[in-house]
């Protein structure tokens, strides 16, 4: 298991979830619509999900069923950044309520 980032990060990209990774496997250069996990690096530990605003960080066997593809856009990225931004740029922003 891994955790994986979904699409309300998407032109979010809030750091909080950076900070508290012990493993730093959590990356997105500036020209990135969003973060990514390096399925790779993850311990599994779940730190980063609470202080994701939004709500974008799901361990991958509980990633809503909408948003399946980003566990293979998650790995792709470091594997092949070009096509996994490619991916992600046909994709639209989901309005975040700032509550």
């Amino acid at each position: 298991m891994t955790y994986v980032i979904g699409e309300t990060c998407i032109d979010v990209k809030d750091k909080s979830c950076v900070e508290v990774c012990p493993v730093d496997c959590i990356i997105g250069a500036d020209e990135d619509r969003m973060l990514f996990i390096d399925p790779e690096e993850c311990i599994d530990c779940g730190a980063c999900v609470d202080p994701c605003p939004v709500d974008a960080i799901y361990a991958e066997e509980d990633l809503p069923p909408e948003w399946a593809e980003y566990t293979a856009i998650n790995k792709e990225y470091f594997a092949d950044r070009e096509e996994a931004r490619a991916k992600v740029a046909v994709k639209v922003a989901i309005p975040v309520d700032p509550a």
